[in-house]
């Protein structure tokens, strides 16, 4: 599997990572509907199994759940992980699955701490901010995150969902090894200086939600749209499924299906290699909730798209 290095950072990531938002489950309010530990596991190891050296998670993927479960499917395979998990989402005395956003010193090393221990690791490689919010506290949250770098708990500090602006923030105070933007073909605002300004400074750039979260994997049609579990948080938030761009999307994926069937590929492949077009980008997350869905991504990590076919998608995008 291809690997691109991070950054200015020594870490070299395989060009598609293992999302691990969905192995959290549906007890919070940003869940995926009810996910089965067992088949979560299944699904880690299973992308270890085909060459995917990194794992990206987060403390609020399920209140901690998704951390829980990356420390029980990597233990005994540390030396074959890249670990990325991130801090800002709180949650304590809430008791309705919602989270609050905080970046105070003292919080960010509790987070890191805790991490640590559902992990059931002594050093995290990779430790992101996951939303620059409250605005005010991000310069101090960073020099924490600075000081947990100078005593060896965390090896690289990262940004997700940061403006250029917060960038350079943060830069004066120490520097940023990665951004992670969501960027896919539905949502390409990281061209709009982002991926330019990441190049510039050696910042490595890892896309979430490149397959848009779920929508450019060519399962959903106007039919299957009904089928979404209740809980499942895109019905709420995800400007992809509300119900008017919902049919645009779809007439566009229909298009896209037609190329990557040319190819003998699914759609979901052409997603994860659209994204990695850009010499920019270090990897793309992609989230799995059972080994035969990261076993159908997988091979995208090594598809090179000619010129012809990205101007024809862009067609289609337009």
């Amino acid at each position: 599997m291809f690997k691109r290095k991070l950054g200015f950072s020594d870490l070299e990531l395989t060009t598609v990572g293992f999302g691990a938002w969905a192995v959290g489950g549906g007890n919070w309010d940003w869940g995926w509907g009810v996910q089965d530990d067992r088949e979560s596991i299944e699904a880690i190891h299973k992308a270890l199994d085909l060459g995917i050296n990194w794992i990206d998670t987060a403390p609020a993927y399920g209140l901690g759940h998704s951390e829980e479960m990356v420390g029980k499917a990597i233990k005994g395979k540390r030396d074959q992980v890249i670990l990325a998990t991130k801090c800002s989402l709180v949650w304590e005395g809430r008791t309705d699955g919602k989270v609050d956003h905080r970046l105070k010193a003292w919080s960010v090393r509790k987070e890191a701490e805790d991490s640590l221990r559902r992990l059931g690791v002594d050093v995290i490689d990779l430790y992101q901010v996951h939303w620059p919010n409250p605005d005010e506290e991000i310069e101090e949250g960073w020099g924490e995150i600075a000081r947990l770098i100078q005593e060896g708990k965390i090896r690289y500090g990262g940004v997700s969902n940061f403006s250029v602006e917060q960038i350079e923030r943060v830069q004066k105070i120490h520097p940023v090894a990665s951004a992670q933007p969501e960027y896919s073909m539905l949502a390409r605002s990281p061209e709009n200086g982002l991926l330019d300004y990441c190049a510039q400074h050696q910042i490595g750039v890892v896309a979430y939600s490149p397959m848009a979260s779920g929508l450019l994997t060519g399962k959903y049609n106007r039919e299957t749209l009904k089928d979404i579990h209740p809980e499942d948080w895109r019905l709420k938030y995800s400007q992809h499924f509300k119900p008017g761009n919902f049919i645009k999307n779809i007439e566009r994926v229909e298009q896209l299906r037609l190329i990557a069937e040319r190819f003998d590929r699914s759609i979901g492949e052409l997603a994860i290699a659209w994204v990695l077009r850009r010499k920019e980008l270090t990897s793309a997350i992609v989230g799995a909730r059972r080994p035969s869905q990261i076993a159908q991504i997988a091979p995208a990590s090594d598809w090179v798209l000619p010129a012809d076919v990205i101007e024809e998608i862009e067609a289609i995008l337009r």
